[in-house]
């Protein structure tokens, strides 16, 4: 995140699925790492042209993005030599509902 610009401040949780389940992060995406930006839950490896996509539209009703698992190929997750995964970047809103918000081949 650093690397595009974003400032960070990393905490750690004693227990991170207490924080994302307080963020309203529904339980079958979370993931890795949680991030809060500009008021906005980031679950997981979510590629930043996604965050700064979601930042710019600010889609009514998106809480947050998520991109469950670790998919290879996702940022942060190449291995050298293996072909990326296909992935899809997931968008939630306070109720749990979710939509395809972006496709990774």
């Amino acid at each position: 995140m650093e690397q595009n610009g974003f400032s960070v401040v990393a905490k750690d949780y004693n227990s991170a699925d207490a924080l994302r389940a307080r963020s309203r992060v529904p339980a079958a995406l979370r993931s890795c790492h949680t991030a809060i930006v500009d008021g906005y839950l980031i679950e997981g490896h979510v590629p930043v042209r996604e965050i700064n996509r979601l930042l710019a539209e600010r889609p009514a009703g998106i809480v947050g993005l998520a991109v469950p698992g670790m998919p290879v190929g996702a940022p942060g997750m190449e291995v050298p030599g293996q072909p990326a995964q296909p992935f899809d970047v997931i968008a939630f809103d306070g109720s749990g509902r979710t939509q395809v918000y972006a496709s990774y081949p």
